[in-house]
């Protein structure tokens, strides 16, 4: 008896016939949704995502690293907070930071936290660039030329694969 194992949707559907062995094909369906889920991630934090984003094609240079006293979001190390958190600077930003950098546990946690700065980006006084890749949040000054801010989602995009 052959035992049929699908796998949808990363990057196409997927048929596995595994013969009489139905645990083990359980456990390869196992694998294949969790690793379809996650999606990428990193263990640099803060501090070492700015600083290879200075080496990855934009100037960013560290800022502000912060601790759980002195977050002003008072997320970090805090439940469904960032493990790690910096702001960084940008010569063709003249405000006192550029951007900042947000590491996350994982990346569902970084895409949330990436979709309530852009709905609080609504309002004009508020609104920035945001970039998630993984769970790595950048956000670049809304001051910055688009082209330039783009160059960081590219940077991102290199660092977190």
């Amino acid at each position: 008896m052959r035992t049929p194992i699908g796998v949808r949707g990363f990057p196409h559907d997927l048929m596995i016939w595994l013969p009489r062995h139905p645990r083990a094909a359980a456990a390869l369906a196992l694998v294949g949704l969790l690793t379809a889920c996650g999606g990428a991630t990193t263990n640099k934090d803060a501090t070492a995502i700015i600083g290879a984003l200075g080496t990855n094609g934009v100037p960013a240079k560290l800022g502000t690293v912060y601790d759980e006293n002195t977050d002003p979001n008072k997320l970090l190390g805090r439940p469904n907070g960032y493990l790690s958190k910096a702001e960084f600077t940008d010569s063709r930003v003249k405000a006192d930071k550029a951007g900042s950098v947000e590491v996350f546990e994982d990346a569902d946690s970084a895409e949330a936290r990436a979709e309530y700065i852009q709905a609080l980006g609504k309002t004009p006084m508020l609104a920035e660039y945001t970039y998630v890749k993984g769970n790595v949040v950048v956000r670049v000054d809304k001051d910055m030329a688009p082209s330039d801010a783009k160059a960081y989602e590219d940077a991102l995009n290199e660092i977190v694969e």
